[in-house]
């Protein structure tokens, strides 16, 4: 009866355990299979037996699947192939550091404004709704106007426009984290505000931002995309996701593909990084369990 019961009782501990596995799915790996691939093909595209994706030949536009060119060739004569791997380049360095200045800006300021409250709170809640409430759009055409078109302009702005979310995200987090037990024993025992918050509050706040921020990757990639469709993102020759989109929408009635595969490429993409985004989320949610 005892080791009937003991296994009982192992079998109930390592429930939790085999749910949290399954809870990751197939799809899950999936994407992660999916955004490897994406990142392979981004670093080592220059090693890639590729063409150069802005070498023309307008002798062969719109050319084709063919051996020399695996995916055609776009209404310049310019490699499809060639252009979406060094494409993928571009949008996913915006699409990582931009979320990454929010990450670092946003969570610094809802982790001060969540724990001292106060002025502050309100000074910081004050100026991210400011922020929020100014037409994206017009920001872009505003810096890019005095600024001019690059990567580094376009990050920028990217970053600016994504400190308010991240900002209420660790606010959020914080606000919930900053009475509890551990954080009032802290306080008991002398410790200062700046140990507080990078000993006790920083590693419990950064699992959510960093789930959040998956979530953010895949946001930033549609709105560069968008961009550069409106001819915002990064100069010509270099390519990326959305400038293939916005050039391939010329060529919509005799070469369809020109627009589709980009579009294809980035809704790939957004949708991997959406899911490991969601499962990350699920797995560091605090209402699933204590922290």
């Amino acid at each position: 009866m005892a080791t009937l019961e003991l296994d009982v009782a192992e079998e109930a501990a390592s429930q939790p355990a085999r749910k949290k596995g399954r809870r990751l799915g197939m799809l899950f790996w999936v994407a992660i299979g999916w955004l490897i691939f994406v990142f392979a093909v981004a670093i080592f595209a220059d090693v890639l037996p590729l063409p150069s994706p802005t070498d023309m030949d307008m002798l062969d536009r719109r050319a084709s699947f063919s051996a020399e060119h695996w995916l055609g060739t776009d209404g310049l004569g310019r490699d499809e192939l060639s252009r979406l791997i060094h494409g993928a380049r571009i949008s996913l360095v915006v699409g990582l550091c931009a979320p990454i200045i929010g990450l670092v800006v946003g969570g610094a300021l809802g982790m001060l404004a969540g724990y001292f409250r106060g002025r502050l709170e309100s000074s910081v809640v004050g100026t991210m709704d400011v922020l929020l409430a100014f037409p994206p759009l017009v920001l872009a055409l505003a810096v890019t106007a005095y600024l001019g078109q690059s990567i580094f302009n376009l990050t920028l702005i990217l970053g600016v426009l994504s400190v308010p979310a991240f900002m209420r995200v660790a606010r959020a987090a914080t606000l919930t984290l900053a009475r509890r037990e551990f954080v009032i024993a802290a306080q008991a025992l002398g410790a200062t505000h700046a140990r507080i918050l990078l000993r006790e509050l920083l590693p419990n706040v950064l699992l959510p931002l960093l789930a959040f921020f998956l979530l953010g990757v895949a946001v930033i990639i549609v709105v560069e995309g968008s961009l550069s469709f409106l001819g915002l993102g990064v100069p010509p020759p270099i390519s990326s996701w959305g400038s293939m989109i916005g050039e391939g929408r010329e060529s919509l009635d005799v070469a369809p593909r020109l627009a589709f595969l980009p579009a294809a490429a980035m809704f790939l993409t957004v949708l991997s990084f959406n899911l490991v985004g969601d499962s990350l989320r699920a797995l560091t949610d605090p209402r699933q369990g204590a922290l």
